[in-house]
């Protein structure tokens, strides 16, 4: 389900946005709001909101422009004119009013499709999978039990915590370092990436990883390695 807020100081507006949601399976009515000013403790419990442009004191726009990580928003207004300054604000849809509940529901099916593509993209980012082709096979690694990855010219040398001997596959160490999981992997060498959960002991020049082996950080890499450590002794 969508969590949804309903805006509009105009109280018959408000209340046709309130039925028109009631009639959508996959939408939640949270509130259904006057002012900016009466929206703002629901914030924090809504994926989206329905929102009115012109209203006094604080228009939708200011409104949404003021939020530092403002919820997905379909706006509705009787000024066309709108519209552009609406999608420069990342707005999923501009409902022109008076709109009938079918463009209202081509607004919603908008929405909902925002939330698959968003909640794809996140399984994606969270899948620990890594899948490589060598010899006419696919071989799919968890990268949960990568420890360190060894560069070998246009192949890498990827070494497991439940594996006596690395996998060896056609790859290149850039574009490997930018499909592994963000913040748990880093290339502290030309020739290495490591685990950061597998590190047992780090200098700004060398780290050992708790299968003993001893890497070196290089030059180009130290810098961020130790700012990585840094903000590990302010945690």
């Amino acid at each position: 389900m969508i969590r949804v807020l309903a805006i509009d100081d105009e109280p018959l507006a408000l209340r046709q946005l309130e039925m028109y949601i009631a009639k959508v399976p996959f939408l939640t009515l949270v509130a259904g709001c006057s002012s900016a000013a009466a929206a703002r403790p629901h914030l924090e419990s809504v994926d989206a909101v329905f929102l009115d442009i012109n209203m006094p004191d604080l228009s939708g726009m200011e409104f949404i422009k003021s939020l530092p990580d403002p919820p997905a928003v379909v706006f509705t207004t009787a000024y066309s004119e709108y519209a552009v300054e609406g999608f420069r604000v990342n707005a999923i849809d501009y409902l022109l009013k008076p709109f009938s509940f079918n463009e209202f529901m081509a607004s919603c099916e908008k929405l909902r499709e925002h939330f698959e593509m968003k909640a794809a993209l996140a399984a994606q980012e969270e899948d620990p999978i890594l899948r490589f082709k060598a010899d006419y096979r696919t071989i799919n690694i968890d990268a949960r039990k990568i420890i360190y990855v060894e560069s070998m010219s246009e192949y890498v040398k990827i070494f497991l915590d439940d594996a006596e001997v690395p996998v060896i596959v056609l790859y290149s160490m850039k574009r490997l370092v930018e499909e592994l999981p963000a913040g748990h992997f880093m290339r502290i060498h030309r020739s290495y990436i490591v685990s950061l959960r597998h590190i047992s002991e780090a200098s700004r020049t060398s780290v050992k990883l708790d299968n003993g082996v001893t890497l070196p950080v290089g030059e180009i890499f130290r810098q961020a390695f130790a700012e990585y450590l840094e903000s590990c002794s302010k945690a």
